[in-house]
């Protein structure tokens, strides 16, 4: 069987100046951008929600957890996506988050 990389190793290893940059990027949006860490992964937990970028959002309700987010503020941000893209958006990534969520330190 394949070990198959994730996008992130293959950016590292094609890229890792572009790569550092995009981290220190959304560091800086991080930290200068308002939000307690807990509800900027929220927010983008949503935003991705609303892609339908289950990876993504597997990726960040593991930050949102460590930030002090509750399971329950988990599936509310992806519900409340629903109102914006429907079920498509939705389907899945609400079982992404919580099997993130549940296997989550």
């Amino acid at each position: 069987m394949e070990n198959k990389k994730d996008f992130f190793e293959v950016w590292k290893e094609e890229s890792p100046e572009t790569l550092q940059a995009f981290f220190d990027f959304a560091g800086a949006i991080g930290k200068h951008g308002g939000l307690d860490e807990k509800t900027f992964q929220l927010v983008y937990i949503g935003m991705q929600t609303c892609k339908g970028n289950a990876a993504s959002v597997a990726g960040h309700t593991v930050f949102a957890k460590q930030a002090g987010a509750t399971r329950e503020e988990i599936k509310g941000v992806i519900f409340t996506s629903m109102m914006e893209v429907g079920i498509n958006g939705v389907y899945d990534c609400l079982l992404a988050a919580l099997e993130a969520y549940d296997n989550a330190q």
